[in-house]
């Protein structure tokens, strides 16, 4: 067999040994993935160093670089995480009663997990530990395939977490990378079809095309993150400001970072002179719509069809807009569906921008990168789906389980 399937196979048959894995067992072999990865905290940095050395020489992007750096913070938020994770409910095994019939069958369902969960990712060596943390939890077995430029950071990180599972007699192939880039290997992977359950890619809108495109197992898409922040005409505008220089300028390379601003025509004279100053004391580049350029003096003025990018920088677009309606035909038609914010004290308004919206996280008077896993309890997450099948928004232990039928009767026959 060749290298793809073999390590397909073997994740698949890993899978099986989790099956009636006790909780607390569980979360003591994560506690320990958690204290294993603090202690090789200088390794990881060492492997760390030889990607960002080639990704220098390869003149990758500022954003790609800052999703690649890890540093002993990154390395301790990773640890935290995997903690977190350990700390959560195990939803493997929950059972809800859905009813019983006329004819006495008692009809349940439980929680169970997906089976192998494969991640395909480019410069995001965190997602090592995240993906190999939760999956190990809900029950899963998963393969890790990330890009050339987070090779070395990607596999260092998973054999500290496959020493954790061998010292506990588990299979180091619960948590597998496929050690070669080469992008042929990653075609026959998306065909791994008898092994491999759903497919999960994190990383650019090529990516995530490509995969969809070519994969002949189920996939679930993370799309760029477009993210807006709407502020209404019954905002408080110094709130307003703070989520918009969070959202904007605290990390640009971010899919949860702001890409928009619209602002009420209401309250642009005032908020938008501000807008300007304060942007421009943090080097945001403006581009903004013709009936805004008057409070902007270097800003690039563009048209409708400009809008909707996802600049990953210190870069924004800003519009002004007539009203709440059309704010909202603005998301609808440039948004990503991940991640849409409204500032206002108005509770009506607050309540329509939420069932309205068709995002994955649709937050009010809150930084849009709050939409984040770990921020939203979920301890660490794999994905941040924004497709609607099976899970959408920031995806964690629960998103990696499904539910099967339990049907309990006492001999009943079907007339």
């Amino acid at each position: 067999m060749s290298l793809i399937k073999d390590l397909s196979q073997a994740a698949a048959n890993a899978a099986q040994t989790l099956a009636l894995l006790d909780e607390q067992v569980k979360n003591t072999i994560l506690l320990d993935m958690a204290r294993a990865l603090r202690a090789h905290s200088d390794d990881i940095i060492k492997a760390n160093l030889l990607d960002l050395d080639h990704a220098a020489k390869a003149e990758l992007g500022a954003a790609m670089i800052d999703r690649l750096t890890l540093t002993s913070e990154r390395i301790e938020s990773m640890a935290a995480g995997i903690e977190t994770v350990a700390s959560l409910p195990d939803p493997v095994g929950r059972v809800r009663e859905i009813c019983q019939r006329p004819n006495g069958l008692n009809i349940q369902k439980m929680r169970v997990p997906l089976g192998v969960v494969c991640m395909i990712y480019e410069a995001r060596p965190n997602v090592t530990a995240d993906a190999g943390a939760l999956c190990f939890k809900s029950g899963n077995a998963v393969i890790l395939r990330g890009g050339k430029e987070a090779l070395h950071s990607s596999k260092i990180i998973a054999s500290i977490l496959q020493n954790v599972l061998q010292a506990n007699q588990l299979p180091p192939a619960l948590i597998t990378v496929i050690p070669d880039p080469d992008r042929a290997l990653m075609l026959e992977l998306m065909q791994q079809r008898d092994f491999i359950d759903v497919i999960i890619p994190r990383g650019g809108e090529g990516l995530i095309n490509f995969v969809t495109d070519n994969s002949k197992i189920p996939v679930i898409q993370h799309f760029k993150g477009v993210c807006h922040l709407y502020v209404d005409k019954d905002a408080d505008l110094d709130i307003a400001m703070s989520l918009l220089l969070n959202g904007k300028t605290q990390r640009t390379g971010v899919c949860n970072a702001l890409e928009g601003l619209l602002v009420h025509q209401d309250v642009a004279a005032t908020f938008l002179p501000k807008v300007a100053a304060e942007l421009a004391a943090h080097k945001v580049r403006i581009n903004v719509s013709k009936n805004a350029q008057q409070y902007f003096e270097h800003a690039n003025v563009i048209s409708d069809d400009d809008f909707g990018q996802e600049y990953l920088d210190l870069e924004i677009a800003i519009r002004q807009v007539t009203d709440f309606d059309h704010a909202i035909n603005h998301i609808r038609r440039f948004g990503s569906h991940h991640t849409e914010v409204i500032c206002t004290q108005n509770d009506s308004t607050a309540t329509r921008f939420q069932r309205t919206v068709d995002a994955s996280v649709v937050m009010v008077n809150a930084s849009s990168r709050f939409s984040d896993g770990s921020e939203l309890g979920l301890g660490a997450e794999i994905g941040i789906a924004t497709s609607k099948l099976h899970a959408y928004g920031p995806m964690g232990l629960e998103s990696l389980t499904t539910e099967k039928y339990l049907v309990s009767g006492e001999g009943q026959v079907r007339a």
